[in-house]
């Protein structure tokens, strides 16, 4: 079983910086892709970042592009997202999946694993 914990939300205002962290363990971390989602209020979860298993392919959601990045560390079986040039639209529940593939596609489905989620709130 895939265990997956977020950390590192909070309280930030417009034009801050966060980074959100995802400690993985249970099923072989490198082997996976891994990706960011979040969840506004009323809306669907959508797809934010997402990382190849050996993290040498990246992608990213339009909204996001150029202001996060997305990373991994195999050997601490974690991985970042950091966020800056925050905007009060980025507020939401952030939650860090395992994939079902060492590629890192952008549909929910495709992750078989979440974390809890973290806050990040935006303030204007």
């Amino acid at each position: 079983q895939v265990q997956l914990v977020e950390s590192g939300g909070g309280l930030v205002q417009a034009g801050g910086s966060l980074r959100l962290s995802c400690a993985a363990s249970g099923r072989t971390f490198s082997s996976t892709a891994m990706g960011w989602f979040r969840q506004a209020p009323g809306k669907e979860r959508e797809f934010v970042a997402g990382i190849s298993w050996s993290g040498s392919i990246t992608n990213y959601a339009d909204s996001v592009k150029g202001r996060f990045t997305i990373s991994r560390d195999n050997a601490r079986n974690t991985v970042y997202l950091q966020m800056k040039g925050l905007k009060p639209e980025d507020t939401a529940v952030y939650y860090c999946a395992s994939s079902t593939s060492t590629v890192a596609y952008t549909g929910v489905g495709r992750y078989d694993h979440w974390g809890q989620g973290t806050q990040v709130t935006v303030s204007s």
